[in-house]
Order: structure tokens, then C-alpha cells, then sequence
């Protein structure tokens, strides 16, 4: 499919163009996945190659010390912090995402006595609820949901945190940060913002909003890889108060001293564990040094011109489907999300095309636009092939309709 006129003008009008040449992209391949697995940098395989090879090859145990490994989990925090409004102090890069919530989620209870409840929404990316289910098997905490136009009246005074996710996984839809965290903390409780979907796509600014704690991983938007470590943030207020459950070693404030007894570091460190990734760090940071190169403003504002320029290419060749995504490109992260009984073998077909999106159980057909690599002419591409799939029905393949692992 030859770019009409249209998709040339926009790309040639792109400032953000020359990035595309910094990642690894397969010829013939349109990736609109980036919201789950960002793309791969080519910086991160010359920096995996002089990690492995010669700070680990040749300096060995030595490049703790020498190399700076020590320091990264904190390094890449400060690198992440601009990246969601935060000061350098405040965010750690660390561990799973799941894992920082349940820390995090076993804080918020402990500095709040009395209150056991923790108010989520249905439908919420699942890891955030189940970490609650294991506090609530330990007998520390309670799960409640409301629908989201609820949230604000749900909030009374056995809530001790509020859980949620900024930009909803599925349809993309953004909360009120601002106001939905004034609301909890008006009733005494604190809240912990999911950024998993934010981070490095849409503007955050969680020193504005007087936010408590987030988390965010670091495989999607700031392309760290597969199962790449995640952040974490505490506002500075918190620190004197936070007591973390997984006192691991490398949390304790002088790991290297071997005491018997645990002494948390102070601050945002206190929320290491084990040992740090230093392979799934290094990743990490050329991913993160390559957002905060391009910045994101003006990612967020090309990837609200792609997503309208899908959603133009779809109408101009009459394809109508149920958008679940918010309308307003403003009230959404940088994805698109529709409806459809087939989209899970739709989905199957567009990818033997090239076009890799991906699926959302039951029936979501889900499109991420990774601005720093997506060409116009992409998106008008993508349209073109989704719509030949519906038009013809080539879904119906018994190929397509045949799941694997994952989704």
C-alpha cells in the first residue's frame, strides 16, 4: 500500500521522524504494540554488549564498585522522576511492577491504623487487585471496587488508599488524576497511581497533584525490554514513615555491614530488595535516556495526531467500529481500543499482514501508537489492512482462531 499524499504531508511535517532510525524495526512489519513490548533502541544492544562483555567479562565482581552498578537502581529513578513530575529523590527503579504494588499497597495500610480498605475500580489491570487479595489473606487488608464514577463517593472513613490505574489498560481512558487524589486525601486516606500505561507517553506531573506513591513498569513506552524493571515513587513527605514489607538486603541502610538485624535505608532506597538486575537495568536506562531525549510532550502530541489520523483512515474507507477509547484524543492515553465479537481472530489475521496489534479478553482489539518510531503512513497502512480484514471476513480462518499462550 503506496502513502496517499496525506500520510506524506504529516510525515514530512514530523519533527519526531528521525527517531525512528533508533530502533530495531522488522522490514515489512507495522508495530502497534509498543503499549506492551516498546520497540528495541538500538543503543540497548551496544550497551548490553560492553556491560556483558566488559564490565562483567573483564571486570567482574570488581564493576559493583568500578562500573557503578551499586548505584543504578537509584541512578535510573532520577532519570525516570522528570519523566512523571517527581524529584530525583523520590523515584527508585526496582523490581516488578506487582511487587512495588504490593509494597507500596502494605505501606499505605501500615501508615494508616485502622483503615483496611483499599478502593480500586472494576476492570482495573488485574496485578493490582490480586496484590491486594494476598494482604487480604493475610487478614491486613480489605478490596473494594466502584465503578469509576463512583470512586469519589466510595471514599469514606475505612479507606486507606485508593488504587488505580492512570490510563485504563483496555480502553485507554484517563482518570482526573488531580482530582481523584485530592478527593482521598480529603477523606484521610492516600493514593497510588498505576503509570504503567503514563509513563513516557502522557504528561504527568505527580508533584502538582500532591501525589502519594505510583508505580510504572518499564517495558512498554520506555522500551527497557521484555520484563524489563519497574519504579517506584514516594512523595518526600512520606519517607520518615514508610516502612516497607520485603526488608530484603539491599533495602537495609548499610547491606554490606551483614548485620543480624534490619535497619531500613532511609528514603525512597528502603524500597530495594534483592539485588539489582544490573542486565535488566542497563536496558532500562538507554530506553529511558531516549524518551527523556525526545520528551514527553512532544510525544504525547504526535501520538494524539496518530490516533486521529487511524480513526480518519478508518472512516474514510467506511469502517465502522464500537471505539471504546474516549472520543476526545485528549481524554486518552496512546492507544485505541474497539469492540468486536472477532477481534481476537481479527487481531490473528492482522498480524500474518504484518500489522501487530494486539487482543484483550473478551472482545477488545487494542492499537498502541509508540510516537518516537510510527511513521503516518504506518497508521494509514494499518487502517488500510484492518479494513480489508472485516470487509472480506479473512478472520474466519480456523489459523486465526487458534489461541496460544498469550494473548
Amino acid at each position: 500500500m503506496n502513502p496517499t499524499p496525506r500520510a506524506r504531508e504529516l510525515d514530512e511535517a514530523d519533527r519526531l521522524a528521525p527517531f525512528r532510525a533508533r530502533f530495531v524495526l522488522p522490514e515489512g512489519v507495522v508495530y502497534l504494540d509498543g503499549n506492551s513490548l516498546g520497540a528495541l533502541p538500538r543503543e540497548t544492544m551496544s550497551a548490553m554488549e560492553r556491560v556483558i562483555c566488559e564490565e562483567w567479562g573483564e571486570g567482574l565482581i570488581r564493576s559493583w564498585n568500578s562500573a557503578g552498578w551499586f548505584e543504578m537502581a537509584q541512578r535510573i529513578g532520577s532519570k525516570i522522576a522528570p519523566l512523571i513530575g517527581a524529584a530525583a529523590h523520590e523515584v527508585i527503579a526496582c523490581d516488578s511492577t506487582s511487587v512495588n504494588l504490593f509494597k507500596l499497597i502494605a505501606a499505605a495500610l501500615d501508615m494508616r491504623p485502622g483503615r483496611t480498605v483499599v478502593l480500586s475500580e472494576p476492570g482495573n489491570f488485574p496485578t493490582d487487585p490480586y496484590m491486594v487479595a494476598g494482604l487480604e489473606r493475610q487478614g491486613l487488608a480489605e478490596r473494594r471496587l466502584a465503578p469509576r464514577e463512583e470512586l469519589a463517593a466510595a471514599l469514606d472513613e475505612n479507606v486507606a488508599l485508593l488504587m488505580l490505574t492512570h490510563v485504563h489498560y483496555k480502553t485507554g481512558a484517563m482518570h482526573d488524576i488531580g482530582e481523584l487524589t485530592r478527593a482521598a486525601q480529603d477523606a484521610g486516606a492516600l493514593v497510588l497511581w498505576d503509570l504503567s500505561h503514563s509513563t513516557g507517553a502522557v504528561p504527568v506531573d505527580l508533584a502538582a497533584i500532591g501525589a502519594d506513591f505510583a508505580v510504572g513498569c518499564g517495558y512498554k513506552y520506555l522500551c527497557g525490554g521484555p520484563g524489563a524493571p519497574a519504579f517506584a515513587y514516594v512523595a518526600e513527605r512520606h519517607h520518615a514513615d514508610l516502612a516497607q514489607p520485603l526488608t530484603g538486603w539491599f533495602g537495609h541502610a548499610d547491606p554490606f555491614a551483614f548485620s543480624d538485624d534490619y535497619e531500613a535505608a532511609p528514603g525512597v532506597e528502603q524500597l530495594l530488595c534483592g539485588t539489582s538486575p544490573v542486565l535488566g537495568l542497563t536496558a532500562l536506562e538507554v530506553g529511558v535516556d531516549l524518551v527523556a531525549e525526545i520528551g514527553v510532550e512532544p510525544l504525547h502530541a504526535k501520538s494524539r495526531d496518530l490516533s486521529e489520523f487511524f480513526l480518519e483512515c478508518l472512516a474514510r474507507r467506511g469502517t465502522d467500529l464500537d471505539l471504546v477509547s474516549p472520543a476526545d484524543s485528549a481524554a486518552r492515553g496512546s492507544q485505541l481500543s474497539f469492540r468486536h465479537e472477532q477481534a481476537f481472530p481479527i487481531c490473528q489475521a492482522l498480524i500474518a499482514r504484518g500489522v501487530i496489534g494486539d487482543f484483550r479478553a473478551p472482545d477488545i482489539l487494542r492499537f498502541g501508537f509508540a510516537p518516537a518510531y510510527l511513521r503516518f503512513a504506518d497508521i494509514e497502512q494499518a487502517a488500510g489492512h484492518l479494513a480489508e480484514v472485516i470487509a472480506s471476513e479473512e478472520w474466519r480462518k480456523g489459523e486465526f482462531n487458534r489461541r496460544a499462550a498469550v494473548t
